[in-house]
């Protein structure tokens, strides 16, 4: 009978390894889209070009314009 605890036991250590194995595994999400700081970049750029323009506009405006292009130029 010691056998099988020894056998059950050493079974035990695999499966928790394994467990442990997998558990650390990372996954990465590729995303297409433009992250949140080039989009700032882009909005603060056409924001520039508008005020050296003396055009009038808003912030968001500015933001979702910035938006459109990066989406556009990554397809």
């Amino acid at each position: 009978m010691k056998t099988s605890k020894t056998q059950l036991t050493g079974k035990q250590k695999k499966s928790s390894a394994t467990t442990e194995a997998v558990s650390s595994k990372k996954i990465t999400i590729s995303n297409s889209g433009p992250d949140e700081e080039e989009i700032r970049a882009k909005a603060k750029e056409i924001y520039n070009e508008r005020m050296a323009r003396g055009e009038h506009g808003t912030s968001e405006g500015d933001w979702i314009k910035a938006e459109e292009l990066l989406k556009g130029s990554k397809k």
